[in-house]
């Protein structure tokens, strides 16, 4: 029996794709559990149409992901941060304050893709990396300055 899974199902294959399975295991399993549909012409044609608008939302969303890097990429952020002697600064510079300095230039990011590998504890110029999607990601400038 020709079936096209709907999700990935280990040991078998991926969401989308046709693979061939013995009846019962189809007929009990798969197909009731909604993991499969049967690979009829009709379903096969509507997988082919989901596939390609699937296609087309990643291209969309991937540009839109390479256009908010370039506008990452072109800012420079400054933190101003409190300095006792020797010019230590008291606290420290985290994600959650690149975050907030982001968001006062309009940019929406969650602290989470904020790939600061710790805290920035020193004045001066950083890139902090910022992860967009997957496979994308923006360095931002970050000048730790002293508060007058």
């Amino acid at each position: 029996m020709k079936v096209i899974l709907r999700q990935n199902i280990p040991d078998l294959g991926k969401a989308g794709q046709t693979v061939v399975v013995k009846t019962g295991y189809g007929r009990n399993y798969l197909i009731p559990r909604n993991l499969a549909i049967p690979a009829t012409t009709a379903n096969l044609k509507a997988i082919d149409e989901i596939e390609k608008q699937n296609q087309i939302r990643e291209r969309k969303l991937k540009r839109e992901a390479e256009q908010l890097k370039d506008r990452i990429e072109k800012l420079s952020l400054t933190s101003e941060v409190l300095v006792g002697e020797e010019d230590r600064i008291f606290g420290s510079v985290t994600a959650q304050n690149v975050v907030e300095l982001l968001k006062n230039q309009g940019l929406n990011i969650e602290k989470k893709n904020v790939l600061l590998e710790e805290p920035i504890k020193s004045l001066g110029v950083y890139t902090v990396p910022i992860k967009i999607e997957k496979d994308i990601t923006a360095q931002v400038k970050l000048w730790v300055i002293r508060k007058d």
